[in-house]
């Protein structure tokens, strides 16, 4: 019988800026999340001996060709896969109607044809200020780059343009955020925000190259206010780990406060991501007074003594006056805030070896008051550990007792054990998270 071959298996995905780069042997490979989640259930290809799929997706214009080739095809009692349906799934231009070119030699002829592509669609579109220097609002420029050439373009979706750009992106946003699901483009209170490189030395040809983008949604906020809030943010491949995320994100941080919406937010950010706000964020705290204030005060507390030796430790935690200056001036809600309280507090602690016990004591206190609750697990609450294909190590579950009696679920002496380590790793993760974002914010001062 037909075992059918896995997506994963026999399709290759390039990136490629110009025709040369169609077919050599160093073109940029695009690493998708899980191309087997775009077929039948159980993500096989059926019908095909010595199947091979190479799509090239252009940067210049976002069409895409697929190369497809295979010995024979046969029905091995599962019937044969239809390619051209199933691959437009994942490269068809959504709900315009453009498709996979079918021709190669169309495909080659638009990398000179579409130079002019980015350029000429994101003309119709508000060009946004980068903040170049340091003001009230803490924002700062990338350290050490050039953003000259950079440009990041707003297009608001009932304009065309911009859920015509939108639809040639939706192959790349399926294939590479994880958990993505393309935007409405008949929403107006979607926001397109456009990065883009102003003149492509490489390629004489290409006036403006895309960098990546962000789609933002802008909800209406009782009485006279807006909140704008982040649901998708891509930076292509080729241009990752240069610090145009985070230009793009600074950006979209002064569109924030300029335009004085009520807060800003980000819809599940996924971890690379929530890294490079959150290192933003803390350096835009570090320079606003009300925080400042905050801090002096619970590391003055904390330089007093171990804690270790104290009955009661308190939450740590930014006083809520505080939080509502952030929200108001930074656009920071509450939330995010309290994702960087303890990088703070880390940063403000030096020398910080000196204090690193009593620390890590307030971050485990956090953690296992998140977990258990404020009452440490002893007021009618239990953690049991549970079986789980998602993540084995680390899935429990919590649940309370009635009146706070014993419930007849008891954990016994393994269990117990498996539930200190399932904390204690919860905790070794968040001291990385901080210690990781406080490295690179030092650097960056």
């Amino acid at each position: 019988s037909d075992g059918g071959v896995e997506a994963n298996e026999c399709i290759t995905i390039y990136l490629v800026s110009s025709k040369d780069e169609v077919g050599a042997s160093d073109a940029a490979r695009i690493t998708p999340i899980d191309l087997n989640s775009f077929f039948e259930e159980d993500g096989k290809i059926y019908g095909y001996q010595g199947l091979s799929i190479t799509i090239w997706v252009s940067s210049i214009s976002f069409q895409a060709y697929a190369d497809i080739s295979y010995k024979s095809t046969s029905d091995g009692g599962k019937g044969v896969t239809d390619l051209k349906s199933a691959l437009q799934q994942f490269v068809e231009q959504n709900i315009f109607g453009e498709t996979l070119l079918d021709s190669k030699d169309d495909f080659l002829q638009t990398f000179s044809s579409d130079g002019n592509y980015i350029r000429s669609i994101i003309s119709s579109g508000e060009v946004l200020q980068h903040p170049l220097t340091n003001g009230h609002d803490g924002a700062s420029t990338l350290s050490g780059k050039a953003t000259s050439d950079l440009e990041v373009v707003r297009m608001v979706m009932d304009n065309p343009d911009a859920g015509s750009l939108y639809s040639r992106l939706v192959p790349l946003v399926l294939l590479l955020v994880d958990g993505s699901n393309p935007i409405d483009v008949t929403d107006s209170g979607w926001e397109l925000y456009v990065l883009t490189q102003k003149k492509d030395l490489e390629h004489e040809d290409v006036q403006s190259r895309l960098l990546g983008f962000s789609a933002i949604y802008r909800f209406y906020h009782y009485p006279d206010s807006t909140r704008l809030r982040l649901g998708q943010i891509l930076v292509l491949p080729p241009y990752q780990s240069k610090g145009h995320g985070r230009h793009l994100l600074e950006v979209i941080h002064n569109v924030a406060i300029s335009e004085d919406v009520y807060d800003f937010t980000v819809e599940e950010p996924l971890d690379a991501f929530q890294h490079v706000r959150t290192c933003l964020d803390v350096q835009r705290l570090l320079g606003f007074e009300p925080i400042k204030e905050a801090l002096n005060s619970t590391v003055l507390y904390l330089k007093q003594g171990r804690l270790s030796k104290k009955t009661h430790v308190p939450r740590f935690v930014p006083p809520s006056s505080a939080a509502e200056d952030v929200r108001r001036v930074l656009k920071i809600n509450k939330t995010q805030l309290t994702q960087c309280w303890e990088i703070l507090i880390y940063l403000s602690l030096d020398p910080i070896d000196k204090y690193v016990d009593d620390f890590e004591m307030i971050v485990s206190h956090r953690v296992k008051e998140e977990i258990l609750g404020k009452d440490g697990g002893s007021g009618g609450k239990q953690v049991i550990e549970v079986p789980s294909e998602y993540k084995e190590d680390m899935s429990f579950v919590m649940f309370k007792t009635k009146d706070g009696k014993p419930s007849s679920v008891e954990l016994d002496e393994d269990q117990t054990k498996q539930q200190e380590e399932q904390l204690k790793q919860l905790v070794d993760e968040r001291l990385n998270v901080i210690k990781s974002v406080a490295q690179k914010v030092q650097l960056q001062v």
